[in-house]
């Protein structure tokens, strides 16, 4: 089995060719993966929590299902509200990238 490998000129690194432009996209990729993670913690996080303390409460209280339906409207707008003000966050991250030089 023969490999063949370059040498990157500017970073002194062998690459394979083809795997060459995937270092380079690699902070995109970074960003994009934690951008992932963190707005999928946003959302479901609080949605799982009110549920659970919603149904237990309107278990103790016989209120079926006033109290899960209550903190799930109320877990949705503070999810909204934290989605929100993370994209500007992210937004400003990934105009920092842009401008990096190469």
């Amino acid at each position: 089995m023969k490999i063949l490998l370059t040498l990157d000129v500017e970073s002194g690194t062998l690459a394979a060719p083809l795997f060459r432009g995937m270092a380079q996209d690699a902070k995109y990729y970074r960003l994009a993966g934690r951008i992932f993670a963190d707005f999928s913690g946003t959302i479901a996080i609080p949605a799982v929590l009110a549920a659970l303390l919603g149904k237990w409460l309107d278990g103790r209280y016989g209120t079926e299902p006033r109290y899960m339906v209550i903190l799930l409207v109320v877990a949705f707008a503070l999810s909204a509200y934290a989605v929100v003000r993370k994209a500007k966050m992210y937004k400003n991250a990934y105009e920092r990238l842009m401008n990096e030089p190469k």
